[in-house]
């Protein structure tokens, strides 16, 4: 009777195990799939009811509202999280403040415009983010929650940085079990992705931050075309206020 029972457990065991084995297969199938879609576009988002998106991709169809409580949900969260973990994949809150994963080859184009500080990025950017700016341009690195004063005051001006490109942004998991932002210069971000570009240096056709924004407008201008959708660049947005807020 024991042998029997145990026999049982083993065959339930080995079909547990091969039933993770092909889903984790048809994951890293589906990440491959989306990585390759990426790499052809040059941009996805994370979600949009129109434009490329990994929700969409992974889900079959656009995604409308939240996509945490579709059906795809978990296949989703692994995939873009596979994808950002990936050497040749950047996010950036880019097209129209929503997150948005950007293939290394428009890499260039996105250091020219992030390090540029144009007039669109630092006008009317308050007085808690151009400190925060100057520490992270000085540091290199820096987490909001190692930073002094109001937590929503730090978050906002954080936010801000992110959305004018003024900085790279990564969000971590802290020690106590929070959520918070890794802030990063672009110069800093750069060497650590191994990139090779050194400030002032240019490649192909990025000759200075006027031509990297007309390479991402021209490939945005594609997308909309074909969607039928209106994604806009953080410089096609007015900014009427210091610390507002792109659509999520």
């Amino acid at each position: 009777m024991t042998s029997r029972l145990n026999r049982r457990a083993g065959r339930r065991a080995t079909r547990d195990i091969t039933r993770r084995l092909s889903v984790s297969s048809g994951r890293s199938a589906l990440v491959k799939r989306v990585l390759s879609i990426l790499a052809r576009e040059g941009l996805l988002l994370l979600s949009d009811a129109r434009l490329p998106s990994i929700a969409g991709l992974v889900a079959g169809a656009p995604v409308r509202g939240s996509w945490w409580g579709h059906p795809a949900g978990q296949a989703i969260y692994q995939v873009s999280e596979a994808l950002a973990d990936h050497p040749d994949v950047a996010v950036n809150r880019l097209v129209t403040g929503k997150v948005t994963y950007v293939h290394r080859r428009l890499w260039p184009a996105l250091l020219a415009i992030g390090r540029a500080c144009d007039p669109w990025q630092t006008r009317r950017l308050s007085r808690t983010a151009r400190s925060l700016l100057l520490r992270v341009t000085r540091q290199g690195t820096l987490r909001t929650d190692r930073i002094a004063g109001p937590k929503s005051r730090v978050s906002g001006a954080a936010r801000e940085l992110e959305d004018r490109l003024l900085v790279h942004t990564e969000w971590i998991h802290t020690e106590r079990g929070s959520h918070a932002r890794r802030l990063m210069s672009w110069d800093h971000w750069a060497r650590r992705q191994g990139t090779g570009l050194r400030a002032g240096a240019s490649r192909g056709p990025v000759k200075n931050a006027r031509s990297a924004r007309e390479i991402l407008e021209r490939i945005v201008n594609e997308l909309n075309a074909r969607c039928g959708a209106d994604g806009r660049l953080p410089w096609q947005v007015s900014q009427p206020n210091a610390g507002a807020r792109l659509r999520r």
